[in-house]
């Protein structure tokens, strides 16, 4: 199991963000977490690469990740544990003063990779496989906002993490090439890589099923197989009718 969270409470400073999270993770898995936003999917995320710290309140509660015990995580263990992790952002976070080469080689060299074959080999590799091998010597700005996704995506699988997690990976991008990118995500969890990721994106969820967990009110909610979208479409269409109405309330 690469993730446990058994009764987990989340929290944002001193405010509970989450309570009593039941969070299961195996190897292969593709996994939505949906939810308004403040509700808390966020926050989720970074508690599993350890941006945010979680504390044991009682002896019921387990939080493992990738068979770290995140209780007793020391700080200068969490680099080890994110170098097993891909982490994908909604903003992309690429080095803006070196090319997409530069970008990948500095990742590995980072995580110890020492051979200058064996580095230029990976970052070919990894390149083919998101479809971007032709922009090897671009610079991000002279990428699309898809383009530099793919490159973030390429640069989060450089070190065949167990686990990928991305936050929103879609929310800057057009229909079409955020389908691409959910696409090529999903693919990647037939090497046995789990992929875990927040979205607003609800049209996602029928076109590339997966598990669907739904972050609201302050609980973390399995609803796979329906996953709420009729709940949300009320929610959206009960805000705008209380809307209309406060509008026609006002005098003329």
């Amino acid at each position: 199991m690469l993730i446990d969270y058994q009764n987990i409470n989340v929290y944002q400073v001193d405010n509970l963000v989450l309570q009593d999270v039941n969070l299961q993770v195996n190897e292969g898995e593709f996994i939505y977490i949906i939810g308004k936003v403040g509700t808390g999917k966020s926050s989720l995320l970074k508690s599993l690469y350890c941006e945010l710290d979680l504390e044991q309140e009682n002896e019921n509660q387990k939080a493992e990740v990738l068979g770290r015990n995140l209780f007793d995580l020391k700080r200068k263990e969490v680099p080890a544990l994110r170098r097993d992790l891909g982490i994908i952002f909604q903003d992309f976070q690429l080095l803006h003063d070196r090319s997409v080469r530069r970008n990948l080689r500095f990742v590995l060299e980072a995580t110890g990779w020492k051979g200058k074959d064996e580095i230029n080999k990976r970052i070919e590799s990894v390149l083919k496989e998101v479809g971007m091998q032709d922009k090897i010597d671009k610079m991000p700005h002279e990428l699309s906002g898809g383009e530099q996704q793919r490159i973030a995506i390429a640069r989060a699988i450089l070190n065949q993490p167990k686990m990928i997690i991305a936050d929103e990976p879609t929310g800057n991008l057009d229909a079409e090439t955020a389908g691409n990118i959910v696409s090529l995500l999903k693919d990647i969890t037939g090497t046995g890589a789990a992929v875990i990721m927040t979205t607003h994106n609800i049209s996602m969820l029928d076109q590339f099923p997966g598990i669907v967990y739904q972050c609201k009110d302050k609980t973390l909610q399995d609803v796979t197989g329906e996953h709420n979208q009729l709940d949300l479409i009320n929610d959206e269409e009960e805000e705008n009718e209380i809307a209309d109405h406060t509008e026609s309330a006002k005098p003329e």
